[in-house]
């Protein structure tokens, strides 16, 4: 349990939140949303202790253990993977050292016998004994291979680093865990693993993401940091999202009657409150979640980006045909012998476990890298945009964000680019910003106008949710539901993929699965689950 009494925050003359009265109980998970600087990460530092509060106080039950997801990725260099994990549970392993040091003088006493007959007595309290096979099962369940477990962390490649700081969180059960962006750099299996883990967690977590299905699949509760302060509404992302835009157009509409009003927001909460009793909760008794109330719902001030994609024409009927493509990079096998044809209206999540074989395909077929062997052809009627996983080099430079966007328009005239910049909620003069100071999600939102002016008709996007808020990722799957053209895509956002593709096709060294459904039924699909395992066998 944690429990926050009048807890406040500025920096100078900034408030970001005040007077938050909160609790948070075991048993739910509580998501923590609300637009990029409101003070997401900065409350869970101040929940944590990492950050101090101008005002107020946060409390826990008595003898409660919070643990808390490092952001930083160097901290345990020195250390091998599996004390890494031992140490998220600082008491038992100050108890392991201290047992172990006392075992290991040569001039063993009558005092050190009773120290360390305290010290055996602590450590069976804490499960001391089944410690490193608890830590071990953590790492295998997130992907970190045992080969990798007695190395040091400094060995270890990014991606496992940030797998080995989760277990850590996550090894004994703390009372209360904190998650800052857990999913990031995770791979869609681990995720999968992580939802499934929490939905049995019976204790407290608080957590912030920007992905929309992992909220969905393990929140009780959002935290929605909004107008200067801290309110909690029962339900998961989805149950917010939708009630706060009914909200914001029951207020932009003048001549509802109050009745209308009523009626359509009981038959909105009649609606989620039946799907709540069938969808996971982050609890092991899957419990439905508190009664929805009306009075709660309003709409957010937060504001959307306006992304709108108008295909210059429409796409003819060859779209794409590939032969025999393969790839080798770094005397890894990425992909072989990929054959397949797009047809119109085809919209494709590319799956596989190794990221990099997406986006070397993505390369191959932008005519940025080469294949080993395979050929590949667009039709003539393709008008293609793209977004790569690896754009920083694009900004590398002293251009304001009119003349950067103006190197990919045809017309170069501020009204006209700064139309598209405006849609990107760049407004007045920070269209005169410069390139070199963007923050990630800026660059992101960046691409995306030099994405809107190429009018294209066929979509290449690698990872496209990586660094943007959550409303300019809701914005950005609402239009790529609509696109009329053809979108060729790999992401870690399975909301995103679920709602846009049609259609996956999953690539590794041993050749490829191509099938007509959607993301759900492909993973949940049975009978092709030795037929994925063989994609990767080496």
């Amino acid at each position: 349990m944690i429990l926050v009494s009048q807890l406040g925050i500025q920096f100078g003359k900034r408030v970001l939140f005040q007077d938050v009265n909160l609790k948070f109980t075991p048993g739910n998970c509580y998501g923590i949303i609300g637009a990029n600087g409101a003070g997401k990460s900065t409350f869970l530092k101040m929940l944590s202790g990492e950050i101090e509060y101008s005002k107020g106080n946060v409390g826990m039950g008595p003898g409660e253990r919070m643990s808390v997801l490092s952001q930083n990725h160097s901290q345990y260099n020195d250390c091998s993977v599996l004390s890494t994990v031992l140490m998220g549970h600082a008491k038992l392993w100050n108890v392991m050292n201290e047992r172990d040091s006392v075992y290991a003088k040569g001039d063993f006493t009558e005092e050190d016998g009773l120290r360390a007959s305290e010290l055996e007595e602590q450590f069976a309290d804490m499960d001391g004994w089944d410690a490193e096979s608890t830590a071990a099962n953590l790492l295998s369940g997130l992907g970190v291979k045992e080969e990798l477990h007695q190395k040091l962390m400094s060995e270890l490649e990014g991606k496992d680093k940030v797998k080995v700081l989760l277990a850590q969180a996550l090894f004994g059960k703390p009372d209360n865990l904190l998650l800052d962006e857990p999913t990031n750099d995770l791979d869609l299996d681990t995720v999968n693993w992580l939802e499934n883990y929490l939905a049995n967690f019976d204790n407290t977590v608080l957590v912030v993401s920007h992905d929309r299905h992992f909220l969905d699949s393990i929140c009780t509760h959002i935290v929605d940091i909004d107008y200067n302060k801290i309110e909690l509404f029962p339900g998961n992302y989805t149950y917010w999202y939708e009630s706060s835009q009914l909200a914001l157009r029951q207020q932009m509409s003048q001549n509802q009657k109050a009745e209308e009003r009523k009626k359509e927001l009981q038959d909105f909460i009649a609606r989620f409150s039946a799907n709540a009793s069938k969808s996971r909760q982050t609890t092991s008794r899957k419990k439905m979640i508190e009664k929805l109330n009306i009075e709660e719902i309003k709409p957010s001030t937060r504001k959307y980006p306006a992304i709108i994609f108008t295909p210059e024409r429409e796409p003819g009927n060859q779209i794409l045909d590939v032969k025999g493509l393969s790839k080798t990079l770094n005397g890894s096998l990425l992909f072989k012998n990929l054959n397949f044809s797009i047809q119109k209206d085809d919209k494709i999540a590319f799956l596989s476990k190794d990221t990099r074989a997406m986006t070397e395909l993505f390369s191959i077929l932008k005519g940025h890298e080469q294949p080993d062997s395979g050929t590949f052809v667009w039709g003539q009627t393709i008008l293609k945009a793209n977004l790569p996983l690896e754009y920083d080099h694009l900004f590398e430079n002293n251009l304001t964000l009119a003349e950067w966007l103006g190197q990919y328009s045809e017309d170069t005239t501020e009204l006209y680019l700064r139309g598209f910049l405006g849609k990107m909620l760049f407004s007045g003069e920070e269209i005169y910003k410069k390139t070199n100071v963007l923050s990630g999600g800026e660059k992101v939102r960046c691409m995306i106008a030099r994405m809107m002016i190429r009018n294209a008709n066929v979509m290449l996007l690698d990872n496209p949710t990586n660094h943007l808020d959550l409303e300019s990722i809701q914005a950005f799957n609402n239009t790529l539901i609509k696109f009329k053209g053809n979108i060729l895509m790999s992401s870690h956002d399975q909301k995103f993929i679920q709602t846009i593709c049609n259609r996956i096709i999953e690539i590794g060294p041993r050749g490829m699965i191509d099938k007509q459904m959607d993301y759900d039924e492909y993973i949940n699909d049975e009978s092709l689950l030795e037929q994925r395992k063989k994609l990767y066998i080496n």
